[in-house]
Order: C-alpha cells, then sequence, then structure tokens
C-alpha cells in the first residue's frame, strides 16, 4: 500500500486531467468524530477516469481510500473545472491498491474539490470501483 500525504496549495494546478463521463453514485453521512464521509461508486473505462465532486466547509484533513476495485487504480485530489478534476499538486496523486486504509491525506480549506479515479494504464477492461473521502 502507498500511502501518500499532501498539503493543498490551490493554485498549483500542475496537470489537469479530464473526466470520462460520471456513471456513478454517492452515499454521504455525516461521522460522531465531525467527519462527512462521501462514498462514491463508478467505473473507470479503458484509458479512461471518473470524477466526484465534494464540499470542504472548514479547514481539516481530507482522507481519500479506494475501498474496492479489482486491481489497483490512480487517485487524485484537485479542483472541479470546465474540463474535468486538475490535482492540486503531484503530491496529491498516488496509484491506490485497493484496502481499508487512506491513501491520501491533506489539509484542505473550505472549498469545493474532487477526487478522481482513473485507469494508470494498465486496464484491459473497465473497472468499477468505491471511493470514500472522509473531510470535515
Amino acid at each position: 500500500m502507498i500511502r501518500r500525504t499532501f498539503r493543498f496549495a490551490p493554485l498549483a494546478l500542475a496537470l489537469l486531467v479530464s473526466a470520462c463521463g460520471s456513471n456513478s453514485s454517492t452515499t454521504t453521512a455525516p461521522s460522531s468524530n465531525g467527519l462527512t464521509t462521501d462514498t462514491f461508486n463508478g467505473t473507470v473505462a479503458v484509458k479512461g477516469s471518473d470524477a466526484h465532486n465534494f464540499s470542504v466547509t472548514v479547514t481539516g484533513v481530507v482522507s481519500v481510500t479506494l475501498t474496492a476495485a479489482p486491481v489497483p487504480l490512480t487517485l487524485s485530489v484537485g479542483v472541479p473545472g470546465g474540463n474535468g478534476c486538475a490535482p492540486i499538486n503531484a503530491g496529491a496523486t498516488v496509484l491506490a491498491t485497493p484496502g481499508a486504509l487512506a491513501q491520501l491525506a491533506g489539509e484542505v480549506t473550505p472549498a469545493t474539490y474532487c477526487v478522481l479515479v482513473a485507469d494508470p494504464n494498465t486496464l484491459t477492461a473497465a473497472a468499477a470501483y468505491t471511493v470514500t473521502v472522509n473531510h470535515p
């Protein structure tokens, strides 16, 4: 498992990755620790990606976990834009193996962010996935 910690810098948009449509569902649940957990389900096509937006209302730590997928997938945290989800910086992108522990974590300020799930250029067929985002 790879775990990468990053500090968001909203002006450090290094790379623009476009999303290839979203065929997904979302579940949002507040928790007793003051965090919100968003659960996103979707499918990543070969050489494709899928993005989901989430809103942060107070400064705090966001963590992202790829909880289910048949193969490792690329996860990014970014800012939604006209062409998709632009990763905040290189530290906000990781190749994630599905598991129970967060693969990305970083401090955020109030804003709308996105999580991008993408083919790491190894898919030979579409891959269904579940990703959770815990945030303030």
